[in-house]
């Protein structure tokens, strides 16, 4: 059946910004879906909060809304334009709920919108854990369920006939959110409330325990005459009991038997005709016991998953793409495969490698968290990496992880794997607890002489696993003790996975070294393409993997060609806008006639979508392995500068090799990087700094930090997302802080500022070719000095600057472009105070604020640098100067507060997983729109709780006043309610959490507090601000910790109170500064 011709408009829901358990995997997924509609020609229309994303790319959709996915705002953008139909599958659980928020409302049936690829019943049905329970039970499979509980009570209930442990898992959540492992009465009650609280639906599901069982997942794909395909099985390393997005897995499964997979394949196909999933791609989750082969169903999701965007990349099948063109009517026979293109859709996928995806954590940035895995999603992002045999794919993980382990070695110290002692009984007891050091105690254990029963017993991991585990330890210690290296022997341990770091350190050699000799006997990598079709019929797509094969599938062709490096899995301190920007480069330049080769490991990705570079290499991004790829390709260039910190990293070892940097000279970074040559750049051209240092050990710190004066801002050079970076107010503090920064940076120095107080801070992007420099954006940081600007909201264009600031800032940016040399981008930090102007810091590449800029401005700044550095300029590329802002920009960022019990107070490291951005015509309504998609939505009416600091007493009187004139009951702890009743504001008097009952905590928990107020009152009273803090995440109250973030909500509450609220697409807003021609 074709097309179907009665829709004409479809809107795509988008996910939002970064958070834990729902990452970029449906910015790939979105972008897919909107341009197979498109090429269909159906007018799309997309909505997303996040513009870190290409899917909000203005040339992306016909019609892109930068506004909250919230059914209130939704409902705008239905209103105006008008779509016959919703696709909610690719925007993972916040499309889906806002999608079944928009049914239960009656807003679909209303401006008759119709779901498609999934319905409302299936939604429903996979969604709400009872009634899959029910659905299962009709078509004769098992589940885990003991029962269904709207309150603690009922709980209780169940767990006498499911007994302990219990799996709590609440219902219409992401990532495991409020889920948890109660193993005796009083961590259940805990854990049911949290799930409860957790839920929309006030609902958990109480699940019999089946840790230590085998955990798979299936990805299905259904259309709309009920062909069903499995696109690839999925096996977790880990057993039950540890999130599946925590958990290693591999691809296809290695240890099912094929009586078992055909009866968990069977199982799938019942599942997706019984919930009824009309069209599209689903997920499947099941557990065996490794025992009897019992087989349960856990769960399954009605739309694309993270584990789709792993599918999709593993098989090279585009589940997202294919599931948006059945969504309208397509059949999977009738649609090509767009590897081999003469296969249809059809067929099933089948791999002749092995794909492992390690997921990477953030615990060094909360290392007050306890690092268990369980129920509840932690990791930040995820590696994936392709090799011939199991073996080499999870070396190739665990060296693309950038974590500074080259494959899967253990750390130097005892404490870097998560042990104290190394005897027998430690290592049993550490294994049993899983983390994300498991794999290094694993190890260690082996190499120890345990048993791979004992290992197995302790951590219930195949044994499958940990005998592959043991060869590879048995061909470490081949290596290590032959007589001489021979070319065989080299040869191979590289197909085993091992990198040539690793083997020169099982020998007592360099890296450089092992690679000279290796390159003089002329091993090299061999390349295998992924084709979906285990070779059987030709790829049209060249995406490869490396292995050592004999023969490659990888040729050179005699194009001009550039290479650009990715940034790897995600992280806290770099993220998707790093993506964002290599992708831009990529279309731009393959726009511009190059070939362009993306390297990259990160699965989640646009990057690494099969179709947007000319070739991609799925491969670590390592010197070695990113130097095999130059040696092969011979490029005219390598991009170094939009990948984060990642690729700059390597732009020395890349130069040394003789390959080309585009852009930027890389001694540039350096002179930006260097305290000394710094200082040299800022007085060559006038710019003042704050008074500094540098230090290389605690004595010199403390000499340096004396003569300065404290506080002092300290951190390690070279590092993303203000790794390690401290405001630090005394000589005891910089003392501790001293042993744990080296660790941060051993190479590098630590870096002392004097830190401006009371300063409020400026971000500037711009663009450069060495002539002429265009200011991209000045942004002003909302949120006050001292916080990272990456977690500060920021507004773009500022607010409260002068003018004579704004143009020194101008001045300045466009002095240093000028003095590095810089070809492509650049993002300066500027601090102001009383006027003055102050250089914090410099970066010579592209930063986490150039996609936000870019969609607030409409000039596509990274597209513009990867044209520059290849050579054009800037005079002919017709770019304004300083390109002008159609309305107000705010970006705000989005944090795992509610995932980590810690305190949600910001400072110098970076601690925020993605963002947001809200635009309007006013600075209020764009605030607002921001904290609404950032989920801190701020209240319209109710009680407002005020406790702050003496010195933000005068400050936020007239603040709490505004409140008062909004019709906002005010309550303030004992000496504020004193200082506002004497100033005549009326207020109720509340205790704080060590005076008296009700308290602070009390009132949230009841929730009778529509926001709560408060400043750090300092160390005697952190007990009390951390609980009520905590009590306000937990309860979902909206909170403000600084001055300059209250007087911004209140802008923003006087905003939705007396402004119209609307909605405008990214292409009106930028149709309305672009000139008009004359009529001719």
């Amino acid at each position: 059946m074709p097309r179907r011709d009665d829709l004409e408009t479809i809107l795509i829901l988008g996910s939002g910004p970064i958070v834990i358990g729902q990452a970029c995997e449906f910015d790939y997924s979105g972008t897919q879906a909107v341009r197979a509609l498109k090429e269909e020609g159906y007018r799309v229309v997309l909505v997303n909060s996040n513009p870190a994303t290409i899917m909000t790319d203005p040339d992306i959709a016909d019609r892109t809304y930068i506004e909250p996915i919230t059914a209130e705002w939704v409902e705008k953008v239905i209103e105006k334009e008008k779509p016959d139909a919703l696709l909610p599958t690719m925007g993972g659980q916040t499309a889906l709920n806002v999608a079944m928020d928009l049914h239960r409302a009656g807003i679909l049936e209303k401006h008759g919108v119709e779901l498609i690829g999934a319905n409302e019943r299936s939604i429903e049905m996979a969604e709400d854990r009872e009634q899959f329970a029910e659905a299962m039970e009709r078509i004769g499979l098992k589940v885990t369920t003991g029962g269904f509980a709207g309150t603690l009570e009922e709980a209780f209930a169940i767990v006498e006939s499911t007994h302990y442990p219990a799996i709590i898992r609440p219902s219409y959540t992401l990532g495991g959110t409020g889920g948890g492992i109660a193993y005796n009465r009083e961590e259940f009650a805990v854990q049911v409330r949290k799930g409860l609280d957790a839920s929309p639906i006030t609902e958990v599901l109480i699940d019999r325990s089946i840790l230590g069982w085998k955990e798979y997942e299936l990805e299905v794909v259904r259309d709309g005459v009920d062909n069903v395909i499995i696109i690839c099985s999925i096996e977790n390393i880990d057993p039950m009991g540890v999130h599946t997005g925590d958990s290693i897995t591999v691809a296809p499964a290695q240890t099912l038997t094929d009586v078992e997979y055909q009866e968990m394949r069977d199982a799938s196909i019942a599942i997706i005709r019984e919930i009824g999933v009309e069209a599209g791609g689903c997920n499947v989750q099941f557990a065996v016991n490794p025992d009897d082969g019992e087989m349960v169903v856990i769960e399954m999701n009605p739309r694309v998953s993270r584990s789709s965007a792993l599918a999709s990349k593993a098989t090279g099948f585009p589940i997202a793409r294919v599931g948006a063109k059945l969504a309208v009517g397509y059949r999977l026979h009738e649609l090509p495969n767009d590897i081999t293109e003469t296969t249809p859709a059809s067929f099933e996928p089948v791999l002749d490698y092995t794909v492992v995806k390690i997921p990477r954590f953030a615990f060094e940035k909360f290392s007050e968290v306890d690092d268990t895995l369980g129920v509840q999603m932690k990791s930040v992002g995820e590696v994936m990496a392709i090799g011939r045999t199991f073996r080499s794919a999870w070396q190739k993980g665990f060296r693309g992880l950038e974590t500074d382990r080259y494959g899967w070695v253990v750390g130097d110290e005892l404490k870097d794997d998560g042990l104290e002692e190394e005897d027998v009984s430690s290592l049993l007891a550490a294994l049993r607890r899983p983390t994300a050091n498991r794999p290094f105690q694993i190890k260690r254990a082996l190499e120890a002489g345990l048993t791979i029963d004992e290992v197995f017993e302790s951590t219930k991991i195949d044994r499958w696993f940990l005998d592959q585990f043991l060869q590879i330890i048995e061909w470490e210690r081949r290596y290590a003790e032959a007589p001489e290296v021979t070319p065989e022997l080299t040869h191979g341990m590289k197909r085993e996975g091992f990198s040539d770091r690793q083997l020169g350190e099982l020998r007592g050699e360099d890296e450089a070294s092992v690679r000279e000799r290796r390159w003089g006997w002329d091993i090299h990598p061999t390349y295998n393409v992924v084709d979906t079709c285990a070779g059987e019929f030709p790829a049209q797509t060249p995406y490869f993997y490396s292995s050592y094969e004999t023969e490659t599938e990888s040729e050179r062709s005699d194009r001009e060609k550039v290479v650009i490096l990715g940034s790897g899995p995600n992280r806290i301190g770099q993220g998707i806008e790093f993506d964002y920007c290599c992708v831009q480069a990529v279309l731009a330049l393959r726009e511009a006639g190059y070939e362009t080769i993306m390297v990259n490991s990160n699965p989640e990705t646009v990057s690494t979508d099969f179709d947007v570079s000319d070739k991609l290499y799925f491969e670590p991004l390592t010197l070695e392995d990113v130097l095999e790829i130059l040696y092969l390709e011979q490029p005219k260039g390598v991009i170094v500068q939009l990948g984060g910190q990642t690729p700059l990293n390597l732009a020395h070892g890349i130069e040394a090799f003789g390959a080309p940097v585009l852009g930027t000279p890389v001694d540039a970074i350096d002179r930006a990087e260097d305290r000394d040559r710094f200082d040299a750049v800022c007085r060559a051209i006038g710019a003042r700094t704050p008074d500094n240092g540098m230090a290389t050990s605690e004595e010199e710190a403390l000499k340096v930090a004396a003569e300065i004066g404290f506080p002092v801002l300290v951190r390690p050079s070279y590092v993303l997302g203000g790794r390690a970076m401290r405001i630090v107010y005394d000589e005891p503090s910089l003392r501790r802080y001293f042993e744990e920064a080296a660790k941060a940076s051993p190479d590098h120095p630590v870096l002392i500022d004097s830190f401006l107080e009371d300063a409020f801070e400026a971000d500037v992007d711009c663009l450069c070719d060495g002539t002429d420099v265009v200011i991209g954006g000045i942004m002003q940081h909302i949120e006050d000095a001292g916080v990272h600007s990456g977690d500060s909201a920021c507004v773009l264009p500022p607010y409260l600057l002068s003018g004579d600031s704004l143009d020194e800032i101008r001045h300045l940016t466009r002095k240093f472009a000028l003095e590095l040399g810089v070809v492509g981008l650049m993002n300066v930090q500027y601090a102001i105070r009383d006027g003055v102007v102050y250089v914090l810091e410099v970066n010579p590449r592209a930063s986490r604020t150039i996609p936000f800029v870019s969609k607030a401005t409409g000039v596509p700044l990274a597209r513009l640098a990867s044209r520059v550095m290849v050579g054009e300029r800037l005079t002919d590329l017709d770019v304004p100067e300083e390109p002008p802002v159609p309305g107000v920009a705010v970006k705000e960022a989005a944090f795992p507060f509610n995932r980590f019990d810690v305190d949600v107070l910001l400072g110098p490291e970076m601690r925020s997983t993605g963002e947001v951005m809200g635009f309007d015509d006013s600075y209020g309504m764009a605030f607002a729109k921001a904290q609404v998609s950032a989920g801190n939505v701020l209240p319209e009416s109710g009680r407002v709780i005020v406790t702050v600091n003496e010195r933000d007493r005068e400050t936020v009187t007239p603040m709490l006043r505004r409140l008062r004139d909004l019709g906002f009951e005010l309550m303030a702890t004992r000496g504020m309610h004193q200082y506002l009743t004497r100033l005549g504001v009326p207020v109720e008097m509340v205790y704080k959490v060590n005076e008296g009952r009700p308290n602070i905590v009390d009132h949230i928990v009841t929730g009778d507090i529509a926001l709560l107020i408060n400043t750090p009152l300092g160390k005697q009273s952190q007990y009390d601000d951390y609980a009520m803090r905590r009590a306000a995440i937990t309860y979902g109250v909206p909170y403000l910790t600084t001055m300059s973030a209250t007087t911004a909500a209140v802008d923003a509450l006087i905003a939705l109170r007396t402004t119209r609220r609307e909605v405008r697409s990214l292409q009106e807003r930028i149709a309305s500064i672009q000139p008009v021609d004359p009529p001719a």
